[in-house]
């Protein structure tokens, strides 16, 4: 997957960009991250990119001519299909929310294009005629789009096979099935008098399977409510409720 940031502070990335999985996977050659300063893009010798809003008002607004000719600049080099099927991302508290569900469609695509924002927010022209889609990290507002940017690549490139060490680290982890993930424990096998349950010390792998099974749907019943009453549950789930539902009778 490669992926195309626009942004006012592209040296916010590059640490991330250095470190951890993120840095394993570009070394492996399974994504690729260019950084686009949209502030490049600009035609004054203040290199401006914001200005005044239209009808007065606090605060200051992305102007559009840098932020579509960075875009378009990046599009000059993709052929027609590319275009047609690289999302355009903005990275706005008004988008659609950032979940797993939604980390899993992306990381499906070859290539993204993410656009942050910062000050009031963008002009209305790039969001009607340039953004394929916006995406929301959550309820509350951020200086700039740049720290949600980060949290969709980490969550999306993750996703990719080969990034992890490990093809089934993502399927158990909390939201991937609906469910928050069950409970881990590593050694020592006892600490201050916690003891790790027997059933993972048993060898036992259907007991441990099911243990965890109903340990994820415990916690997402006490936790995330919300979670298990959208999830369609499979035959062993059903039964793992049931015997939690019986057991707290």
């Amino acid at each position: 997957m490669h992926i195309d940031v626009l942004t006012i502070f592209p040296q916010m990335f590059e640490i991330m960009s250095s470190l951890s999985i993120l840095k394993r996977a570009i070394d492996k050659g399974l994504v690729s991250l260019r950084l686009h300063n949209i502030r490049d893009f600009t035609h004054d010798r203040h290199k401006t990119v914001d200005d005044y809003p239209y009808g007065g008002g606090p605060g200051m607004v992305m102007k559009p001519e840098p932020i579509f000719e960075t875009v378009e600049a990046i599009q000059a080099e993709m052929t027609q299909e590319e275009r047609d099927k690289t999302p355009v991302i903005l990275l706005s508290p008004q988008g659609r929310l950032f979940t797993q569900q939604v980390a899993q469609e992306m990381a499906h695509h070859k290539r993204l294009i993410l656009i942050c924002g910062h000050y009031e927010g963008v002009d209305e022209r790039v969001r009607e005629h340039l953004a394929t889609e916006e995406i929301s990290i959550g309820d509350y507002v951020l200086t700039g789009g740049e720290l949600p940017a980060m949290v969709v690549i980490d969550a999306v490139t993750r996703l990719i096979p080969g990034v992890l060490g490990s093809e089934e680290s993502p399927r158990d982890e909390s939201h991937s099935g609906g469910l928050l993930e069950y409970p881990q424990y590593t050694r020592p096998p006892v600490y201050r008098g916690w003891a790790v349950p027997e059933v993972l010390l048993s060898g036992n792998h259907g007991e441990i399977a099911r243990w965890r099974r109903e340990q994820a749907i415990r916690r997402t019943k006490e936790r995330r409510p919300e979670l298990l009453a959208q999830k369609q549950l499979s035959a062993d789930e059903k039964k793992a409720l049931e015997r939690l539902l019986n057991t707290t009778k």
